[in-house]
């Protein structure tokens, strides 16, 4: 499966943020990543609908939005009609999980399901069929410019496994910590998806660093 780069906006300057999404379309990036938090599943609260709406209308790059919310379900008409390509929503927040992301599909956006570092991946072993993503946390959410957790790669190593015993065409994304020291490792175990904020939006040539990481992804030797 072909890497995919998705810039995460929790980290761009949003005084600008018009030229940072124009810098990211014109660096390579393949995906936007937009955070949602709800400052109740994560302490800090982020962008909504008027947020993607606004970055839909400057871009036609995919945006990758990820639901840090509970009753992530009141979010899903909205954010469908704001422009969202995917929403990724937490298992721990979806007591109904299979329905919910049924749901997802069902307003023509892909669904897609994450897990943070303490979740077991048997949370989503049985949803799979309706799954487009598969997001495992690599910090604890909430926050941006996090340091990844390096057992991490032993999860996104089983994830893969599962993915592909079940023969799911799923994407396989990592978010948290995501920089040139920890992507070529999870890449090797099988993430093909790489959210990366402080990385990006924090380097001096922001087209520059979206290629060394995405060189990074092809070392897998």
């Amino acid at each position: 499966m072909t890497t995919k780069i998705a810039p995460s906006l929790l980290s761009a300057d949003f005084a600008r943020l018009a030229e940072e999404v124009a810098r990211c379309e014109a660096g390579g990036a393949d995906w936007l990543h937009v955070d949602v938090m709800d400052g109740r599943f994560v302490p800090n609260l982020t962008f909504g609908a008027k947020v993607i709406e606004t970055v839909r209308r400057l871009t036609k790059l995919p945006l990758d939005v990820h639901l840090m919310v509970v009753e992530p379900e009141s979010y899903f008409d909205d954010f469908t009609k704001a422009g969202a390509t995917t929403m990724t929503i937490h298992a721990e927040a979806a007591p109904h999980l299979q329905r919910q992301l049924v749901r997802i599909r069902e307003l023509g956006c892909k669904a897609g399901v994450a897990l943070n570092p303490g979740t077991p991946l048997a949370m989503v072993e049985d949803v799979l069929a309706d799954v487009d993503l598969l997001l495992v946390m690599t910090v604890n959410p909430g926050f941006g410019g996090q340091k990844f957790i390096p057992h991490s790669i032993d999860k996104i190593a089983r994830a893969r496994r599962m993915l592909d015993e079940a023969r799911s065409g799923a994407a396989l994304e990592v978010d948290g910590g995501i920089n040139r020291d920890t992507i070529a490792a999870a890449r090797k175990v099988g993430a093909d998806t790489f959210v990366a904020g402080h990385a990006v939006f924090s380097a001096k040539d922001l087209a520059g660093e979206i290629a060394a990481l995405r060189r990074l992804t092809m070392e897998r030797a």
